[in-house]
Parts: structure tokens; sequence; C-alpha cells
């Protein structure tokens, strides 16, 4: 690579940033991290009609969220900017003009209505109207029409667009990076729109007008784009300026594996399909976000990374380090990526474990609260480390450890019917009075101490543990009991020994 690799990421501000689009901006990124190059973020927001107030800070907040910040952008100027289109709309007209003089654009007049009116009697005859070679020089455009006649119209302030000449007979050929070699007939062609007569540019012009500027060298983006290519490829040529290479990533399916994502999955299967909580400014609905739902940054950039991109190995679990040297733009593929719920619960369950203690209890902290449990850091990590195992999310960990904080209010039934015998009540209460008389309260002590008792008394394990393990969690589950029994302290296991005696009899 000859020249320094730059990447763009140009989202519209129209919503949330959909979890295909972090992906785009996942590949993006590790494509510039692994050449050395520059990750730019371009706010694409044309179409005022359609911005969203909030949306490009969501958009930021997202990539900076997932261990991915912009070298360039909106905030963090370089030698490229403005970063957004609507403040670069001075530029597109001039490149309109140079398009218009080479003789590779032309003003059209025709209006909506005469347009839908083609259409229509087109559709009758069982054709698709298409604007291009075989009746451009028919319609009401500068093509058929006379200088004056064209001057006249645009002084007199005539609506009109400024369309892109598509070749005639012409096989375009170009190459994608992932695709390999492509050809289209340009006769399929139309003739897209470039500018509108209110001074703002198609993505079409803006987009490759901004390519060139910002030097991009790499255009990694969508499949959906994939039909725009051969405009693009013959704008550059229009130009007269070099193409930057292209990669067309390939769509995230539904878990069933048929058609594109989309928010009616998530809301449909009860998963995100943002990364973080958004709220609707005008309906002021709630969607929800990989973040808020208790999903570690790592856990989504690893399971993203491997939608669409095979890294060659067996290898599953990547630092975003590790992605940065293992990725390589060949191994995308071509076919589209089946988004599994399941599978991305996995990648978060792995990072829960590997993560720090006193990082998972600051996260199990906010649900704590929410029980009306003042947060203990270091009793808390010592419950992260008994329970994390078992957990998915931080939040798991009240469901998995409440007993934690609070002393069971009512025992299990079946298990009650189980463990309770005739002598149950009796065994325990000389239980606690050997763990009452016991002073060190390890839990490797208390382990060794109450099996002797039950060894002395030539009891059976199954007389005395389940019931023990019962008083102190109010059912059969949790970590080890006698670990259990060091963390509550000698005062509430034995208050808790009692009450299950009270309450069983």
């Amino acid at each position: 690579m000859t020249k320094p690799v730059r990447v763009r990421f140009a989202p519209s501000p129209t919503g949330p940033l959909h979890i295909g689009g972090v992906r785009t901006a996942l590949f993006n990124y590790l494509f510039a991290k692994k050449h050395g190059g520059t990750f730019v973020l371009r706010i694409e927001d044309t179409d005022q009609n359609r911005y969203v107030e909030g949306a490009e800070e969501y958009i930021i907040s997202s990539l900076n969220w997932c261990g991915m910040p912009f070298d360039e952008g909106p905030g963090k100027e370089g030698s490229f900017g403005p970063y957004r289109q609507s403040e670069r709309k001075s530029l597109y007209q001039k490149y309109a003009g140079i398009l218009l003089e080479k003789g590779h654009a032309y003003y059209a007049f025709d209006t909506p209505e005469e347009l839908n009116a083609l259409r229509k009697t087109y559709e009758e005859k069982g054709d698709t109207f298409i604007y291009n070679w075989h009746n451009r020089n028919e319609l009401q455009n500068s093509l058929s029409l006379s200088q004056d006649e064209v001057n006249a119209r645009i002084e007199r302030g005539d609506h009109y667009v400024i369309r892109f000449k598509s070749p005639q007979d012409e096989k375009v050929r170009f190459t994608d990076l992932v695709r390999g070699s492509m050809e289209i007939d340009s006769n399929v062609l139309d003739d897209k729109i470039l500018f509108k007569s209110d001074g703002m540019p198609t993505y079409h012009l803006a987009n490759i007008v901004d390519d060139h500027l910002m030097e991009i060298t790499h255009v990694i983006r969508g499949e959906e784009w994939l039909p725009s290519l051969a405009l693009h490829v013959l704008l550059y040529r229009a130009f007269g300026w070099d193409s930057p290479e292209f990669a067309h990533l390939p769509l995230i399916l539904k878990p069933a594996g048929k058609g594109k994502l989309s928010k009616r999955d998530g809301d449909k299967l009860g998963f995100p399909v943002f990364p973080l909580e958004w709220k609707d400014p005008a309906s002021q609905e709630i969607s929800k976000g990989y973040r808020e739902e208790g999903y570690f940054p790592e856990a989504v950039v690893n399971f993203l990374a491997l939608l669409g991109w095979n890294p060659g190995t067996d290898q599953e679990i990547f630092s975003m380090e590790a992605l940065i040297n293992a990725f390589d733009i060949a191994r995308v593929n071509k076919s589209g990526a089946r988004f599994d719920p399941d599978k991305i619960k996995w990648f978060n369950q792995h990072y829960l474990q590997e993560s720090d203690n006193g990082v998972v209890a600051e996260l199990f902290g906010k649900e704590l609260e929410k029980h009306g449990v003042e947060p203990d850091a270091d009793y808390d990590q010592k419950v992260v480390g008994l329970l994390k195992e078992r957990a998915v999310f931080a939040n798991d960990l009240w469901d998995l450890g409440s007993y934690f904080y609070q002393a069971p209010e009512a025992y299990d039934a079946k298990a009650s019917k189980k463990s309770w015998k005739e002598n149950t009540k009796e065994y325990i209460l000389k239980v606690a009075e050997v763990l009452r008389n016991t002073e060190d309260f390890s839990s490797e002590n208390t382990e060794k101490v109450v099996k002797a008792w039950i060894a002395e008394n030539e009891l059976g394990f199954g007389q005395v543990m389940p019931p023990l393990r019962l008083s102190l969690v109010g059912a059969m589950k949790g970590p080890h009991v006698f670990d259990i029994v060091e963390l509550l302290g000698k005062d509430e296991t034995l208050a808790r020994m009692k009450k299950i005696c009270d309450v069983l009899g």
C-alpha cells in the first residue's frame, strides 16, 4: 500500500446506530489500525428532513463505548474537515459544475408529476421506466433543450436536478476486495440525480467528493451499497480521480437466517439491536441497548467481529488488540451472517468470568441499590467471586445470590419435604452449637468441624448438609455451603439455622 491507509465510517444521523452499522465501523477500525492508518468519522447529514436530534452524539458515544474512537471527525478536527456534510455544502455545487462542463452530467427539468406519469405509462406496457440513454434526449433536460432555453429556465427559478450521464453500451468493470471482479452493463444504469435545485447534493455526489477530498483509500461499507458501486466507479472516472478500493460487507441476517436483521426482530425475540439505549425524541419510545442490558463492550465487539469474518482458525476469543493483529479483509465472507442472540450471551459470560471481581461488583452494585441494599465493595467482591461463574450478566447475581443480602423468607417446598425429616431439627440445632463454639469461621475450618461432628455421631452427610444449605439459602442452590457460612459470618449463620428450626419444626 503506497498511500497511508485512510478509511471512513459515514453514518447518517437519522436515528440510533444499528448493530449492523457498529459492525461496519468495527471492520473499518480494524482495517485502519492493522495498517497503521486513520479512522475517520464523517456525518452524512445532507438530508435535513430526516435529521434526528441527538443521533450524532449517540453515534459518537456508541463508538467510544465499543472501544473504537475515531481519529478524525466532529470535535477531532484534522486537515480534511469539516466532517459534517451539512457544513461542506459550498463544495458540492462546484464539483457538479465540473461534471457539467466535462459533459458527464446535465440539467433535468422534468417535474415529479411528469416522471410519475411516464412510470405509469411504462408500467401499463409491462415495462420499467429508467431515465437513461434510451430516452433522455426526448425528455426535459439540457441534452434535448437549447442552451438559451436551459438558461431561461434556470434564471426564472424552475425546479431542476443535475443528473449523471451514464455511458451507453459499455461493460463497467471493477474489483471488490470481498467479492472479487465484477462487471455491469452500463445500459441498465439509470442517470442518477447528483444535485438538487435546493443547493443540496445527493448521497452519490457528496460521498464521492468527500471521499476524494479526504483522501480515503478504502471504502468499507455494507452490502446494500453494492448496486451503487458501478455509478461510483464511473463518477471517479468522470472526475479523472483515482478510485479508492472497495469492500462490501455481508448482511447481518435474522436469527432464523432469512432476511436482514431489524429492530422488530430484536423486539420480538427480546434482544437489543442497538449498542446503547435510545429514546426516540418524537415518540419517546425507548429501545434497548447492549450497554444497559449488562453486556460488556468487549463481548459485543468480539461477537460482531466474527459476524462475516473468519480468522482462519478455531479461535473465538479475541481482545481488540488480537482482532487488529488477526484482521484480514480477504477473509470477510460474501454470504450473510446469522445473528445468534445466544452466542453473544456466551461471549458476555466469558468476559464476565475474566473480569476483575471489583469491576463486576461495581456493576452489581446498581442492581443491589434497586433492591434497597447499600453496596459494600469488599463484601460484594467476595459474593461476586463465589457466584460469577454461574452468571451471564452482573444483574444475574441477585437472582443467584440474594440470600447473601437477605435471609430466606420461605423455604423451597420440594427441598423441604425431601431434606427435613423427624430428627433434622435436632441435628441442625446441635451443629449450630458446634459452630457457636468455633473461633476460626473460615470455610475450610467450619467444614472440617461440621464433618467431624457428623462422623462422630455416625450420621450420613445427607442428613445434615442439605438442611444446612436450605437454612442458609432457602433452596438447594448456591456455591460450596461452607463458603456461604464463612461469608455470612457466625451471627447470621446461627440466626438462619435457628429460624428454619422455628419455621419447619
